[in-house]
């Protein structure tokens, strides 16, 4: 994945709501930025692709990618398209060129040739997971839902051929089991899981990029040693409300670049593609670890503008695969 920023869109038809299990963080939700952040200076490729309206863009010039299952002459072929809610299966899919064939050449992007993202059409249920590929092509990982219902699986990767751009494709992944509806989060701009506390400081805009800070704690005191995770200190997903529209931020900075520090604070600078409520889900590590937080926040909101009633709060289901 790239420094910087990277939105992609799926397409959904309604966001389905189902129950909860094993949490790793509560809702949260928006706050707004004091004043205009610095320009984001990018370490390493840009995120987002210009006819994404992503990066420091001002707007969607064209259609989102990732709307479809197919994108530039490679298609995702997700051989499991259904799993059973609470039991333990193996996700397995293959990337595809034009001409059938498997693809086997990847680029890789922080220590990972594919990252592979699977949410809950709900936004409650959020997994980063990381597949092994095998000689012929067919990527596998086990995964473990906790609840019924549907889901959205987002294969992130750029063939390694000579001038491919990064794709991230979708598709859906169906749940079976007891159905139970879940609302999400109301927004909080503090975020508990596993004895940590992050809170949240900045805006999400819609056409306009802004900075996002995530400060991190534990008992009271900050945490100033935050370990690498795939080339980072903290790694930022957001998932639109309704379509699960894909943006994928990473830290303003790297480890060993001379100025980044480990923590307690981390920094990202995003551009939602448009107005809307939008779950961010961020994945750091500390003593050996990986945890996840969440926030919910609403993109587009003017300071000092009335919010709309927030919604009642699920159980939240964060988890991060490995």
């Amino acid at each position: 994945m790239h420094t910087g920023l990277r939105i992609t869109a799926f397409a959904a038809a309604l966001a389905a709501s189902f129950g909860a299990a094993y949490g790793v963080g509560t809702g949260v939700g928006p706050i707004v930025a004091e004043s205009e952040p610095a320009p984001h200076d990018e370490h390493g490729e840009p995120s987002a692709r210009p006819d994404e309206g992503g990066g420091h863009g001002e707007h969607e010039s064209a259609p989102p990618g990732g709307l479809q299952i197919s994108e530039s002459g490679y298609t995702l072929d997700l051989a499991t398209p259904r799993v059973t809610a609470g039991q333990r299966a193996d996700l397995r899919f293959t990337v595809r060129e034009a001409s059938g064939e498997a693809l086997t050449a990847y680029q890789r992007e922080h220590d990972k040739e594919l990252h592979l993202i699977v949410a809950s059409r709900d936004l409650v249920t959020f997994r980063h997971l990381h597949p092994t590929r095998a000689a012929d092509g067919t990527w596998s990982t086990p995964v473990d839902l906790p609840a019924a219902g549907g889901y959205r699986v987002f294969a992130d990767f750029t063939p390694a051929h000579k001038g491919a751009k990064n794709l991230t494709l979708g598709a859906d992944l169906a749940a079976s089991g007891r159905y139970g509806p879940a609302r999400l989060p109301a927004p909080n701009p503090t975020a508990r899981t596993d004895g940590y506390q992050v809170e949240l400081a900045g805006s999400l805009r819609a056409g306009k990029a802004s900075e996002l800070k995530l400060k991190v704690s534990r008992g009271g005191e900050p945490v100033n040693d935050l370990q690498p995770y795939l080339g980072a200190y903290g790694h930022l997903v957001a998932l639109r409300a309704g379509d699960l529209a894909y943006l994928h931020v990473h830290p303003n900075g790297e480890p060993g670049d001379g100025t980044t520090k480990p923590g307690p604070e981390i920094s990202f600078t995003a551009t939602a593609p448009s107005d809307g409520t939008y779950r961010l889900f961020l994945d750091f590590r500390h003593q050996g670890e990986v945890h996840t937080a969440a926030f919910t926040v609403r993109a587009g909101a003017v300071p000092g503008a009335r919010e709309p009633a927030p919604t009642a709060t699920a159980e939240h289901t964060e988890g991060h695969g490995h």
